[in-house]
C-alpha cells in the first residue's frame, strides 16, 4: 500500500521541498495551504508530473474546524494517512517583548502550537493501534530558536519552537507503544521566504558569516532529515530532536 503523507504549510520553503522529495521516494501527498492556492497547485502539478500522487487540502491549521475537514478530505481521496509533517507555522517582525501585542503572541501560539496539537491530535486517531489504525509517524519542524532564545528579534517564536520540542517528547513516549514515532526537526538559519515575512528578506545571506558552515542551509536540506525520520530507515528513532543547523 502507498504511504500517505500530510504536509502543512506544504506550498513553500520547507514544506514544499519536504511534499516534493516525500513523491519522489513514493509517498502520496497531501500539500496543505492557506491561502496560496497557486503554490499549492504548482508542488502539485510538479509531483504529478513526475509521476506521483498528491492533492492540495486548503486550512488554516489555527482553525480546529478547518482541520477536521481537511482530514476528511484526505480520508476521502487518499486513504489512511501514514505520516504527518506539522511544518505550518508563523513568524513576526522582530521586536523585543516589552513590544509585543497580545494580538501577535495569540497569533504566534495558536498557529504554531495548538494548531500542530490539533493536526497530531487527528493523525493519532488514524494512526494508532489504539484507534485501529496501522501506526505511523510524526514529524513536527522546530527551530534551532528554540536552543538560543532569539533574544532582541521574536523570542516569541522562540517560544513557541520550545513548546514543539517538548511536544515532541512527551507525544512521543505517549504514542510509542502505539505504533506511532514522533520526531522532530530544528532548522537553524535556512534560506527560505519566511524571513520576508518577518521583514528581513536578506536575514539569511546577512548572518551566513556568523555560521559555523559560513553559509545557510537549504529547504532541501531539511526536507532530507524529514523524510528520513518519516520512513522506514529511522525505524527505531522516536522523541528525536534533530538539529538540522550547520552547527549553530
Amino acid at each position: 500500500m502507498q504511504p500517505i503523507v500530510l504536509i502543512t504549510g506544504g506550498s513553500r520553503g520547507i514544506g514544499a521541498a519536504t511534499a516534493l522529495l516525500a513523491a519522489r521516494k513514493g509517498y502520496a501527498v497531501a500539500v496543505n495551504y492557506t491561502s496560496n492556492s497557486l503554490a499549492a497547485d504548482e508542488v502539485v502539478r510538479q509531483i504529478r508530473d513526475g509521476g506521483g500522487s498528491a492533492i492540495t487540502v486548503q486550512a488554516d491549521v489555527a482553525v480546529e474546524s478547518q482541520v477536521l475537514a481537511m482530514f476528511d478530505k484526505i480520508d476521502a481521496k487518499l486513504g489512511p494517512l501514514s505520516s504527518l509533517v506539522n511544518n505550518a507555522g508563523v513568524v513576526d517582525v522582530a521586536c523585543r517583548v516589552d513590544t509585543m501585542t497580545v494580538e501577535r503572541l495569540q497569533r504566534m501560539f495558536t498557529t504554531n502550537i495548538i494548531g500542530s496539537f490539533v493536526c497530531a491530535r487527528e493523525a493519532v486517531k488514524r494512526m494508532s493501534t489504539r484507534h485501529g489504525g496501522s501506526g505511523g509517524s510524526i514529524v513536527n519542524v522546530s527551530s534551532a530558536a528554540s536552543r538560543v532564545g532569539s533574544p532582541g528579534q521574536y523570542v516569541d517564536y522562540a517560544a513557541s519552537k520550545g513548546a514543539i520540542d517538548t511536544f515532541t517528547l512527551g507525544l512521543a513516549k505517549e504514542v510509542a507503544a502505539e505504533g506511532i514515532r514522533v520526531n522532530a526537526v530544528r532548522p537553524g538559519i535556512i534560506a527560505t521566504d519566511i524571513h520576508a515575512s518577518g521583514g528581513e528578506p536578506d536575514r539569511a545571506q546577512r548572518l551566513a558569516t556568523q555560521l559555523p558552515m559560513q553559509r545557510p542551509g537549504t529547504a532541501l536540506e531539511v526536507a532530507q532529515a524529514i523524510v528520513w525520520l518519516m520512513g522506514v530507515d529511522a525505524s527505531y528513532t522516536t522523541g528525536a530532536l534533530l538539529d538540522v543547523s550547520g552547527g549553530r
